[in-house]
C-alpha cells in the first residue's frame, strides 16, 4: 500500500515562523524578563499579566485583536501599508508578529525564573571588577541563565510551531505563503483525508512529546547556578 503524499510547504512555512519568531523574542525578552526579575515599580504587576495574558486568552480572540491591529486601518498595520504599501494582515510576516505575541510568555516566563535565581550580585560583582553593565551581563549573567534560555527556545519554538487559532485569524489559508502545518491538518480533516491528518498529528505529537522530554531533561541536568 502506498503512502499519501504530504505537502512539504506547510512544515517548513512553519518552521520558518517557530525560528524566526524565537529569534526575535529573544532580542524581545531577554531585557523584558531582567527587568521583570530586578525592578521595583508599582507597574510590574500589570506588565506580567499582560505578558501572560496569551495564556488564558482564547487564541481566536487574540487572533481577532491582532487581525485588527495589523489590518490596513489599524495602529500598526496601517502605518505599515502606507509606507511599504503591502499589508500586515494575511502575510508572513503578520504571521510573526501575532506569534511574537501569543509566544511570549513562553520565553519571558523561563528567563524571568532563571534571572531571579541567578540575582543581582554576580552582575554587582562583574562592574566592580571594571566591567560594563553589557558585557557582564552576556559574559556573566547568561551563561549563569543558560537552562532559562535553553527552557525558553525550545518552549518558544514548540508553542509557536503549534499554535492554530491565531495563525488562522490573523493569516488566513494561503498556500505557500501563510498555510502553516495546524491549518493544514484542519484541511485534511475538513476533506476526511484521515491519513494525511494522521501522519501531520502524530509528527506533532512526537515532536511535543520530545520538546516536554528535552525541557525536563535541560531542568535536571543544568541547574541555575546562584552566585
Amino acid at each position: 500500500m502506498d503512502l499519501p503524499l504530504i505537502d512539504l510547504q506547510p512544515i517548513w512555512l512553519s518552521l520558518q515562523l517557530a525560528g524566526v519568531t524565537v529569534l526575535i523574542l529573544l532580542v524581545w525578552a531577554t531585557p523584558l524578563a531582567w527587568w521583570l526579575a530586578h525592578t521595583r515599580s508599582r507597574f510590574r504587576v500589570v506588565v506580567e499579566a499582560v505578558v501572560a495574558l496569551p495564556l488564558v486568552l482564547p487564541p481566536t480572540v487574540l487572533g481577532f485583536y491582532m487581525l485588527i491591529l495589523l489590518g490596513p486601518h489599524g495602529w500598526v498595520g496601517g502605518p505599515v501599508q502606507a509606507l511599504t504599501g503591502s499589508a500586515l494582515s494575511f502575510s508572513f510576516a503578520g504571521l510573526v508578529f501575532a506569534s511574537c505575541l501569543y509566544s511570549l510568555p513562553f520565553v519571558v516566563q523561563p528567563l524571568h525564573s532563571a534571572f531571579e535565581s541567578v540575582g543581582k550580585v554576580p552582575m554587582e560583582t562583574a562592574q566592580s571588577l571594571g566591567a560594563s553593565r553589557l558585557d557582564a551581563f552576556f559574559s556573566v549573567i547568561s551563561p549563569l541563565a543558560r537552562r532559562g534560555y535553553l527552557t525558553a527556545i525550545v518552549l518558544g519554538f514548540a508553542h509557536t510551531l503549534g499554535e492554530f487559532g491565531v495563525v488562522l485569524m490573523v493569516g488566513g489559508n494561503i498556500p505557500g505563503k501563510t498555510k502553516v502545518i495546524s491549518i493544514e491538518i484542519y484541511d485534511r480533516v475538513e476533506v476526511l483525508e484521515y491519513t494525511q491528518a494522521h501522519i501531520l498529528s502524530a509528527g506533532l505529537l512526537l515532536f511535543s512529546f520530545l520538546v516536554l522530554v528535552m525541557v525536563y531533561s535541560i531542568n535536571r541536568r543544568l541547574p541555575v547556578q546562584v552566585t
